[in-house]
């Protein structure tokens, strides 16, 4: 049987981002959410989905809000204030200015908040996006020395924008990778449509999506926003989950592969 994974980034990162992951959860298609350990309203968007049956992976975040560790050992990582450099910093960037043993000692110390807050290892393991390869090594090297089923990115591609035919193995799965919020043009149904028209099957397809509401910090930290909200509406369109029925094609999450 065919087979989808439908992927939330982004909870933690606003209370609004939090309301339409919720609403993508309990009223949508989304099994797989992604938790941004680090954010004030990491606690808010946790207690409103800590009792679903879903996959809660971490979604290792350095482009936004204060650290987990102490700035002073993380110079590369933050500003002078002790913030974390910008996504923005990033793409800009004419090199990779993130120390790889940095980039691990933040990644640990998300883990143990991750661990903390859940009291148990995370269903998946990945990053939010960003223009960094050392930050992805250092996030595979971490996983691969905990034994964390890693969700990565594929090599070569751009971290904002896969296409249908990206891919990665994840445990032994193929695992094909999309999306396409960041594009000027995004319109999450034709994304979904043209996903269906060219479903492989050889593996599992796998979207990405960032759902949520806009508030005030959003709209002052993020470059992702009415899209957002289109995904909301999308998600939880009854005929999306139609079309998935009449494909004959299964809902899963991370714990599936």
């Amino acid at each position: 049987m065919k087979k989808i994974l439908l992927r939330a980034d982004d909870l933690g990162y606003s209370e609004a981002v939090n309301y339409g992951i919720e609403k993508s959860v309990k009223h949508g298609l989304i099994r797989s959410v992604g938790v941004m350990v680090n954010m004030p309203a990491t606690m808010h968007g946790v207690g409103l989905l800590r009792q679903e049956n879903i996959a809660f992976g971490q979604h290792t975040n350095i482009c936004v809000g204060r650290p987990m560790s102490d700035p002073a050992f993380i110079p590369s990582l933050v500003d002078e204030h002790g913030y974390f450099k910008s996504s923005k910093e990033y793409r800009k960037a004419t090199e990779d200015f993130v120390d790889f043993n940095e980039a691990l000692l933040e990644i640990e110390a998300q883990y143990q908040a991750f661990l903390a807050l859940f009291g148990r290892k995370p269903d998946y393991f990945e990053g939010h996006a960003i223009a960094s390869e050392n930050f992805f090594r250092a996030l595979e090297h971490f996983a691969n020395a905990h034994n964390l089923t890693y969700s990565g990115l594929p090599k070569d591609t751009d971290p904002n924008s896969l296409d249908e035919d990206a891919s990665i193995m994840v445990n032994e799965t193929k695992v094909y990778l999309t999306m396409e919020s960041m594009n000027e043009d995004y319109d999450p149904y034709q994304t979904f449509d043209k996903l269906l028209a060219h479903f492989h099957e050889d593996g599992v397809e796998m979207i990405i999506f960032h759902p949520g509401y806009l508030d005030d910090f959003l709209l002052n930290h993020s470059s992702l926003l009415v899209p957002r909200t289109k995904e909301v509406e999308m998600l939880t369109n009854p005929l999306i989950a139609r079309k998935l029925e009449e494909a004959q094609i299964e809902r899963i999450d991370y714990r599936d592969l």
